[in-house]
């Protein structure tokens, strides 16, 4: 499970077409932080539920951003700006990543980054639907796990994002009670390990 999760984390886009472009545009030029809750989905290549949780997301850029998941267990994700702390309460194991080799083509990158993230996807054209103003893009690293993700903005701003592996499975994120540029402590965006914690990774 926490494989599942740093993955989804790990592997984000850019912009297409008019309406979806302008979001993303100003996304990137409006958005200096962001909190919000999130519900994640995950459906196998059959379209069958296979993971289903949800949690409170925040981000403060450049480079920082903490995802909480509570239900239906509990788990941290934090990028400091310099590394990616993945927490596993339950097994009391720490995996970390220096977020310079992982970030480079991840959803991270693309919400808590830069608009530099766009050299690494190629970016495609996709119609509005559902209400929501959508942006596509394929990670240009075949290395990524993922084949493509989609943001959908709409009118409280980043509603919903789709990312697509290369089994096809569908991780579907919707967003709620999303706040733009709030006020959030950069002690928000440490991590410290656990005493007696197991730590794996760099």
């Amino acid at each position: 499970m926490p494989k599942l999760i740093l993955a989804l984390l790990l592997s984000l886009p850019l912009f297409a077409h008019a309406g979806g472009a302008e979001r993303l545009t100003d996304f990137f030029e409006k958005t200096s932080s962001m909190r919000a809750q999130f519900e994640q989905v995950v459906t196998d290549n059959r379209g069958q539920k296979v993971q289903e949780v949800s949690g409170t997301m925040q981000l403060l850029r450049p480079g920082k951003f903490r995802w909480d998941y509570d239900r239906p267990y509990q788990q941290e994700i934090v990028g400091d700006g310099a590394r990616i702390w993945l927490f596993d309460p339950e097994l009391n194991q720490v995996t970390v990543r220096n977020m310079s080799q992982a970030i480079g083509s991840s959803p991270a990158a693309l919400l808590a980054g830069s608009k530099e993230v766009e050299r690494n996807f190629t970016l495609e054209n996709f119609k509005s639907a559902d209400k929501l103003d959508w942006v596509t893009a394929k990670p240009k690293d075949q290395d990524s796990g993922f084949d493509q993700v989609k943001l959908g903005f709409g009118k409280s701003g980043l509603e919903k994002m789709e990312l697509q592996d290369s089994y096809g499975n569908l991780t579907s994120i919707r967003f709620s009670k999303l706040e733009t540029n709030p006020k959030l402590d950069q002690q928000t965006f440490m991590f410290k390990p656990p005493a007696g914690a197991d730590i794996v990774g760099e």
